[in-house]
This record gives structure tokens, C-alpha cells and sequence, in this order.
């Protein structure tokens, strides 16, 4: 993630954008819910280091993560009508 700021980032979350990262060894999904609300899911297991499946992360916390992220890819989130 050398590439993009964090601000960079956060922007194309609020863009409506959904990221799927790895970072320690596991595979997340991640999006916007509200302000300073994401929502977190996690896509692969690793038995040897259970994860909460879904988890409530704030910025802060988000922020914190960004420079380990591997492995990023950009999906456009569907909003239901």
C-alpha cells in the first residue's frame, strides 16, 4: 500500500469502494457503514489464529492497519435500492 496515502484510501471507502486485504496471515473484507464506522469480515480462516469473523472497527483503528495491508484489491460495493 506504498503507493496510496491513507487519506487516499479512506476517500475511496467513503467512494463507495469495498477492499479486501491480507494482514497477518488472513484475508479481510472491509468497508464504510458510517462516519468513522467500518465494517470488518473476515474471508479466510487460519486456525492457529482465530479472528472475530466481523468486527466494528473505527478510523483509528483502520488507520492503524493500513501500512501492514497485503495483497489489496478493489471491488465497486452494489447499493440495494
Amino acid at each position: 500500500m506504498q503507493d496510496k496515502t491513507f487519506e487516499q484510501f479512506e476517500k475511496e471507502l467513503e467512494n463507495g469502494f469495498q477492499v479486501y486485504f491480507t494482514y497477518v496471515r488472513n484475508r479481510y473484507l472491509v468497508f464504510k457503514t458510517s462516519d468513522n464506522c467500518y465494517t470488518q469480515k473476515l474471508i479466510s480462516k487460519n486456525d492457529k489464529n482465530p479472528q472475530p469473523k466481523i468486527s466494528m472497527i473505527t478510523r483509528k483503528r483502520l488507520h492503524e492497519i493500513y501500512p501492514f495491508m497485503e495483497e489489496v484489491e478493489y471491488k465497486v460495493r452494489v447499493m440495494e435500492e
